[in-house]
Parts: C-alpha cells; sequence; structure tokens
C-alpha cells in the first residue's frame, strides 16, 4: 500500500487527523506557518536533530538522523523527539527583555534565586567582583538571544549556536497564574501542564520539524531512481551527493561536527546553568530518562522527496565549509526559508500543473535587480509573484483536497489556510528575507540580496571551486526555478503569458556586478566570466 504521505498516514490518527482538515496541511505538511521566522525554522530543525527521537516503539537514539537501514524499511509508524525546556537558562538569560507585566513575582524570585546559587559558586579572591561577573554572564547570554525579543522570557529563543542553547517552545499561562496564584517557582513546576504550556508549536510551529522530515524522506529513495533524477535535471550533485547512503552518512558527520563547534566553555556554563544551579527543574520539565517527553514530529507529502534531497545536499554544502559559526547559522537561516518556498511552489506546481518531462521545475521566477529601472523586467517579475500565489491559492481549492460540504466551515478553512498557511506565507517570508520587495506596497517582485546570493554560491558550486556564469544561472533555474538573463525571462515569460520576451544581452549584468562586488566572479574576457566558490571544506580533525 502507498501513503501520499510520510512518516505515516495522519487520517488514521484521531489527533493528527483534526488538523488535516486544514486543506493546506494536506498539501505541505504539518505544518508551513506564516509567524514562524526564517530563525525559528532553523531552530527547530536543529532542535529535532540534537534531540533524542524514536521512531515508534523502537529504542531512542541520540543519531542526528535515522539510521540509514531504518530509513528504508520505516513505514507507517511516527518519528518523536524529547526536546528540553531549558528554563533556568532561558529565565537567567531573558527575564529582563521581556516585558514588565509578563514577569511575574515567582519568576523574578526564581531569577534571584538563580544568581545566588551563582554567586556561591563562583570562586574568586577578596578583591573580585561577584556581581559583575554574574551581570557579564546574563548580558553574554542575552546576546545570543534569536528572536521573540518582547515575549515572555520563556517563550522567546536562542540563537542555535549550541546544542545546549537549543529549546522547545513553553508559553506562560497568565490566566492560569491569575486563577490559582502560585506563591512559589515549586508551585509552578510541580503544576507544569496548568500554568506552562509546551505542546501548542505558536512559534517553532512545526516547519522545522517538516523540513526535517523532507530530508528523511528523499535519503530512503532508491539510488537509482536519484541518480536518473539528478542526472537529468542537471542539478550539479557529485557523486557523493548522489548516492542517498553516501549523502547520509557525511549529512550525519557535519551535523555531529556543527553539535560540537561552539567553545566548550560556553556549552558548559549554560548547561550549569540551567542543570546544576537548580536540578529540580530541568527534572520535572524533561523528565528521567525512562520518562522523557517525547513531541509527535508530524508528516510532509511523500512526493516532496526531490525538493527534500536537493535540501539535503545544500545542508549539507554549508555544513561543510569552512565558515564562522555566526555566518553559517544566517545562512541556514536562508536556506531554510528558502526550502520551504521551494516546498510551496513545487508542491503547488506537482498537483496543478503536474512535473515537466525532464523533471526540471516548470515554474519560472523572474528575478529583477534591485534597483532596476527595466519597466518590462519589473513587470515579468511581479508577475511571476502573482503566478506563485494564484497557483498556491488554487491548489488549496483544487480536487486534491478534502474539504467540509458544509459551506460555512469550508470557507473558514480556506481563508485560514490562505493566511495563515499557502500565499501569505509565501509572500511573507520573501520579504523576511529580502526575496522579494517592497516590504509593504502593490508591486512586489523577486530580487537579489548580498545573504541570498551567498547561499545560493556555496550550495550551488563545489567549494573552493568554479563554473562558468552560464552554468551556474543553469544550476539555479534547475534547482529553484530562478531565471536572471535574456533567454531566462523569455521563458520565464512564454511560462506566465504564453508569449516571448526578447530582452538585450546585457539583462544580467547587475548579477554580475553583484557576484563581483561579493568577490565571487572572475572575469576572464568579456564574453567569459567564472563564479568561484571561495570557501573552503573543514579541515578533518587528526
Amino acid at each position: 500500500m502507498s501513503y501520499k504521505f510520510f512518516p505515516y498516514n495522519p487520517a488514521i490518527d484521531s489527533i493528527a487527523k483534526k488538523a488535516l482538515e486544514n486543506p493546506a496541511f494536506q498539501i505541505f505538511g504539518n505544518r508551513f506557518f506564516s509567524g514562524q521566522t526564517h530563525n525559528e525554522l532553523l531552530v527547530e530543525f536543529l532542535l529535532i536533530s540534537f534531540s533524542p527521537k524514536k521512531i515508534g516503539s523502537t529504542p531512542e537514539f541520540n543519531s542526528c538522523l535515522p539510521n540509514f537501514s531504518d530509513l528504508n524499511v520505516w513505514l507507517d509508524e511516527k518519528l518523536e523527539y524529547s526536546p528540553k525546556a531549558r528554563l533556568n537558562l532561558k529565565l537567567f538569560s531573558m527575564l529582563g527583555a521581556s516585558k514588565l507585566d509578563s514577569r511575574h513575582k515567582t519568576h523574578r524570585d526564581h531569577h534571584q534565586d538563580l544568581i545566588k546559587a551563582l554567586k556561591e559558586r563562583i570562586d574568586m579572591d577578596d578583591s573580585g567582583d561577584k556581581d559583575a561577573a554574574v551581570r557579564t554572564l546574563e548580558n553574554l547570554f542575552l546576546g545570543f538571544q534569536g528572536t521573540g525579543s518582547g515575549r515572555t522570557w520563556c517563550a522567546q529563543n536562542f540563537m542555535p549556536i549550541s546544542n545546549s542553547f537549543l529549546a522547545g517552545e513553553t508559553i506562560w499561562n497568565e490566566s492560569q497564574a491569575k486563577k490559582h496564584d502560585p506563591q512559589n517557582w515549586e508551585d509552578i513546576t510541580s503544576s507544569l501542564t496548568t500554568f506552562l504550556t509546551m505542546n501548542k508549536h505558536r512559534f517553532l510551529a512545526r516547519g522545522g520539524e517538516v523540513l526535517y522530515l523532507q530530508i528523511c524522506n528523499a535519503l530512503r529513495q532508491p539510488k537509482d531512481q536519484v541518480e536518473k533524477w539528478a542526472t537529468s535535471s542537471e542539478l550539479g550533485f557529485n557523486k557523493v551527493e548522489l548516492n542517498p547512503k553516501s549523502l547520509h552518512e557525511n549529512l550525519e558527520k557535519e551535523l555531529n561536527r556543527m553539535r560540537g563547534h561552539c567553545p566548550s566553555a560556553l556549552t558548559e556554563i549554560a548547561e550549569f546553568i540551567d542543570e546544576q544551579l537548580d536540578s529540580d527543574t530541568s527534572e520535572k520539565t524533561d523528565g528521567p530518562k525512562h520518562d522523557r517527553r517525547f513531541v509527535n514530529a508530524g508528516w510532509c507529502r511523500i512526493e516532496s522527496w526531490k525538493e527534500g534531497y536537493i535540501f539535503a545536499v545544500e545542508i549539507y554544502r554549508l555544513l561543510k565549509a569552512a565558515l564562522d559559526i555566526v555566518d553559517r547559522i544566517h545562512l541556514l537561516e536562508i536556506a531554510c526559508a528558502m526550502q520551504v518556498i521551494r516546498s510551496l511552489i513545487s508542491q503547488s506546481f506537482r498537483i496543478l500543473i503536474s512535473e515537466s518531462d525532464e523533471n526540471k521545475p516548470g515554474y519560472r521566477l523572474a528575478v529583477s535587480s534591485p534597483v532596476d529601472d527595466r519597466p518590462a523586467i519589473r513587470r515579468l517579475s511581479q508577475l511571476s509573484v502573482k503566478k506563485i500565489e494564484k497557483l498556491i491559492y488554487q491548489t488549496l481549492r483544487s480536487e486534491h483536497v478534502d474539504l467540509p460540504q458544509d459551506d460555512e466551515e469550508r470557507i473558514k478553512l480556506l481563508n485560514q489556510a490562505d493566511k495563515s498557511y499557502g500565499g501569505k506565507l509565501f509572500i511573507s517570508l520573501s520579504k523576511r528575507i529580502g526575496f522579494m520587495i517592497p516590504k509593504l506596497g502593490a508591486g512586489a517582485r523577486f530580487v537579489m540580496n548580498e545573504q541570498i546570493l551567498r547561499y545560493l554560491v556555496i550550495t550551488t558550486i563545489p567549494l573552493g571551486g568554479r563554473l562558468t556564469f552560464d552554468t551556474f544561472k543553469q544550476i539555479l533555474e534547475h534547482r529553484h526555478g530562478l531565471v536572471f538573463d535574456a533567454d531566462g525571462m523569455d521563458r520565464a515569460s512564454e511560462w506566465l503569458t504564453g508569449k516571448g520576451l526578447y530582452l538585450p544581452a546585457d539583462t544580467d549584468n547587475w548579477l554580475q556586478d553583484m557576484l563581483e562586488a561579493a568577490g565571487f566572479l572572475i572575469q576572464l574576457s568579456d564574453s567569459c566570466a567564472l563564479v568561484s566558490n571561495p570557501a573552503e571544506a573543514i579541515e578533518e580533525e587528526v
């Protein structure tokens, strides 16, 4: 029996079946949400990668990815993972950055208890200033704040600098606190589900889970099928990347390397604050090993394996590149956001129009210069945006979606899907990363910025290698549907309007200028240029 969902069919699960009523969850998986930032996409992806996991009733495992042998026999079993809450570390670091009216007395008191316990553990001579040392640590960890500024401290996230900074979502139930009036921190931790909610997925909204499942789904595909597809699609993969088993092995190694990349001193201090200043909180929120809190990782569409495989290669290349850790995190955030965008478009195109014979994206995104003053290109890029938005809109209303018969309920579900999980998600996420401008107002169009350009170069060109400018553009078109030059714009126009568009040969000069300004372009002659990837591979430890 074949399933259209991976890793299990949510229609047979009572809880998941309710979520499946949303047409966007049927089409794209559970779930891509407009309220989740690109930082939170990466945080959630790494959270599930680095947390203990289990498939069905099998023993839990601590590797970043399931064993390759398990991937190949995985059928109709849920993936669950056990994220840590890290309440002590969040409280210590982020109480001062939270809303004043959200700082409950029990939070402030426990914050002072943590500071007192930390001072008692600091060993300094008589001239040392323990208060200054504590303030330095508070400022240090607050400096790694990722998203959620202005939220309650427990709903905020750290940048995923270290495995010890990754934490599941926790929401403070203010209404319950007013109703039950807890007097101390122990009252809260003794009744966690009353005062704290860890299963709402409001900010860590499952998008990172879907990205992780897409990779797992991709790596379990037969080698000959992957090779045939990737070769005919001219995706520019090397020998290792064409073999799912080799890619799995190398991606696992690089994810593990990232898990241990952070300076050990910073990781040890974070773990000390969270687990040893007050061990009772971590024991109650995370549970002992035999009684861990596990979260169902949801599902993705099984046919999304192609975009999932491209994403796996991109993540592998970013992790293998010798980049500054903060720089790598920013590029991984871009990769996650671009994967969500690619998933929305690819699945909509696949369902509504069907894939082209060559297995290359049939859609085209006409990318214009950020300062483009050519009306024809601007209009074509704007038309690309409108076409994709309409494509997603129509897919949610297609015959492939099961909708309730009741008109009022159907309209409600479709409006919700449009607003939070469909076209508006595509627009808002594209604007967040600078892939689309303007941020406000009409006339949205696709553009390029330096961060996205760096992501494209590092994930497209072999580390330390070079490609001709034309080959570079060709691979971007095959992987992302991006077009820049006169020929590409002509293909985009054919798809968008049914008519060709004849433009001058210098249409893509702006892209060459951006590549040259960023140090990626080697101009051999007026008619020949090479795009180089200056990033080298991380040196293997001896």
